[in-house]
């Protein structure tokens, strides 16, 4: 078996929402003081790779750690947008594809790859549609995922609709995705885990979203 790393990195000053605090990792402690190595972490619960639950954006809503880790596991089909223009928004017609009842949808804008901190990644990303939510929703899928840190992007009130959709209906969301050229290669059917850190209560969590490959 190989696990191949759809996970984008976090580090002192990585890229982020700008709705968040500024991501800082911060060493505290080091060998060179005749101590251990470590690092104090300052960033918001939903920074680089992270899964959001219902309660992020609902009131009452499960936390993150409500939901069976077997929930994060599962089969995915990988949209291949890359080429989108910047902006657009994802709607019923660019996700016309036969989903098998409780499958994982992961959507490659190609935006993963731009990760920075400029306008293009902060602010022009493509963007699941509300529409595009409510298909998804209807086609059976379990989670949706994005290579964007808000799977609804940043305008008003179409991302919080998004959300409001998806995770309305137990639809978990995986977002800021970074995913290799070699993944485009597979057959529509890989293996995904995308398992998050048990932040006992909590909207989101940090995870490590891979595919399994048999070798």
């Amino acid at each position: 078996m190989r696990l191949i790393d759809l996970s984008q990195p976090v580090f002192d000053g990585a890229p982020n929402c700008p709705a968040h605090p500024p991501v800082r990792s911060e060493v505290i402690d080091d060998h060179d003081r005749g101590a251990w190595r470590m690092e104090l972490l300052t960033l918001a619960s939903h920074t680089g790779s992270h899964v959001d639950s219902p309660l992020h954006k609902l009131m009452g809503g499960d936390p993150v750690d409500a939901i069976p880790l077997e929930r994060y596991v599962g089969d995915a089909i990988i949209v291949d947008l890359r080429g989108i223009s910047a902006g657009t928004p994802i709607g019923p017609e660019y996700l016309n594809f036969r989903l098998k009842p409780d499958q994982i949808v992961l959507i490659a804008t190609g935006w993963g790859a731009k990760r920075a901190k400029s306008e293009e990644w902060l602010c022009q990303s493509p963007w699941l549609h509300p529409d595009g939510a409510r298909h998804l929703v209807e086609s059976g899928a379990r989670g949706v995922g994005i290579d964007h840190f808000s799977i609804g992007g940043i305008q008003e009130p179409w991302n919080a609709q998004t959300h409001e959709i998806l995770l309305g209906s137990g639809v978990w969301i995986v977002e800021d995705l970074f995913f290799p050229e070699e993944v485009f290669s597979f057959c529509q059917t890989v293996k995904f885990w995308s398992l998050p850190i048990n932040f006992r209560g909590h909207s989101g969590a940090f995870c490590r979203p891979a595919i399994e490959i048999s070798e």
